[in-house]
């Protein structure tokens, strides 16, 4: 076959194919020789010989038939002398890992971000699994794996764990950690340099890929479906895909439904909001921390109880609180006591206090049970409805200042020892019964959202 016939070729592939896909994947294809049936072009990569067999292959074929070529098989081969500068070294490289430090604005991975320092309780105890899973290495058993939750629950402490760990357990691996944002950012930049072979290149023979935030690809139709073939081509690699966002899949507007429904075919998990049991852990973790920069600085009894109490919303807060206190308590060379941390944290404090009303608590579990409000407040005993009313009768002692004889009142005028009976029974059962303990941490979310 001469060169014009190949030319000739190219012509009409243009045509099929459209401008972006030919100047990426069929201009720089050189024919090389066509031996028995067989159609060789050289290709600068082996993975442009991959992507274009793959992708273009048959059209190739069909065109080199229709120009009157017996042809019967093409193949992509990389040339000698590009293939000599890429041999594998004696000594075998360091894990590398791509991440938003390199020519991106962020931080890169943050040590401190392990599975050691990460403190498990029931709200995550999930997502911890299913990351120290994946970290393990090995055959990837669920892909990807979408961490999703609030602000400060964890999500890239996780991703950065899974990296570190897989960092020191895998010689060689190549990691590729960053945000959505600069998944974009590489992606424009690609397009506005005209070299999409090399960011495909990057993307696309990794050992795992981490996207973190990828709530904020909605929108941006371009870079969903350069995200779309990069995940479907790591997926049929057998590649490892982590992601994380702010929300659920199914809540993530302004992404393409094929998209959606490839983040939901892996294993998608949900950190909870923190309960009292977690903070109290990670404020612990913190104190041992801490002690050992200030060996000689003294926490007073219930005052990680009373943080732990009062920051519910978020564990950045929360961590950002005991290190104010413990500076505090440094520079003025005092014990840290309940009144101190009152006073050094009052902001905080007064922002964390969100009024919660017993009318609201009420509605909320009326809600939550299907039942009327009437009901929840009326005089019918029967379980239908008693349950609900002790779950409420414990929401409003737990999270108001109302005291017992106001919340009677609260309830169609009922007694205050009715109202502790009702407190009573809740705190037996939540122990007893997963579907009374869910129930709660639910509707205390709900409430303190």
């Amino acid at each position: 076959m001469i060169e014009e016939t190949w030319g000739n070729i190219r012509g009409e592939l243009l045509k099929s194919v459209g401008r972006n896909n030919y100047a990426n994947w069929i201009e720089p294809l050189e024919f090389s020789a066509l031996t028995d049936g067989v159609a060789t072009f050289l290709v600068p990569t082996q993975f442009m010989g991959n992507w274009v067999s793959r992708n273009f292959g048959e059209q190739i074929l069909q065109e080199l038939s229709n120009a009157g070529q017996s042809v019967s098989r093409v193949e992509f081969s990389v040339p000698r002398q590009a293939l000599a500068p890429r041999r594998q070294p004696a000594v075998r490289p360091k894990p590398t890992v791509i991440n938003d430090g390199e020519d991106l604005p962020g931080a890169p991975l943050d040590g401190r971000f392990t599975f050691d320092t990460f403190v498990v309780g029931k709200p995550n105890e999930l997502a911890h699994a299913a990351a120290r899973r994946v970290a393990e290495g090995g055959p990837v058993t669920f892909n990807p794996l979408f961490l999703y939750g609030g602000v400060g629950l964890g999500k890239t402490h996780l991703m950065h764990a899974i990296a570190c760990e897989l960092q020191r357990r895998e010689q060689g691996l190549r990691i590729v950690y960053l945000s959505a944002e600069q998944f974009m950012y590489r992606f424009v930049q690609a397009l506005r340099d005209k070299d999409m072979i090399t960011f495909k290149q990057l993307f696309r023979s990794v050992d795992v890929l981490m996207i973190d935030d990828v709530q904020f690809i909605a929108g941006k139709d371009a870079t969903q479906e350069e995200f779309f073939h990069t995940f479907n081509a790591l997926v049929d690699q057998g590649k490892q895909i982590v992601i994380s966002s702010d929300r659920a899949p199914t809540e993530i507007t302004g992404v393409e439904d094929r998209i959606l429904s490839r983040l939901q075919s892996g294993l998608v998990v949900d950190l909870h909001p923190t309960n009292y049991e977690l903070r109290l852990g990670i404020l612990q973790q913190k104190v041992e921390h801490y002690s050992e920069q200030f060996p000689n600085l003294e926490i007073a009894n219930g005052v990680l109880e009373f943080l732990a109490h009062r920051i519910s919303s978020n564990v950045r807060v929360l961590e950002g609180a005991m290190m104010r206190l413990f500076a505090f308590g440094a520079l003025v060379g005092r014990e840290i006591t309940l009144e101190l941390a009152q006073d050094c944290l009052s902001d905080i404090l007064r922002h964390s206090d969100r009024k919660i009303t017993v009318e609201e608590i009420q509605r909320k579990v009326s809600d939550h049970y299907n039942i009327r409000l009437s009901d929840l407040i009326g005089p019918k005993r029967v379980r239908t409805f008693a349950r609900p009313r002790q779950v409420a009768m414990y929401l409003a002692k737990t999270m108001t200042s109302r005291s017992l004889p106001e919340i009677g009142r609260r309830f169609g005028g009922r007694d205050h020892t009715t109202i502790m009976h009702g407190v009573r029974k809740i705190e037996e059962l939540k122990q007893q019964d997963s579907q009374i303990a869910d129930d709660l941490e639910l509707l205390r979310r709900s409430l303190e959202g």
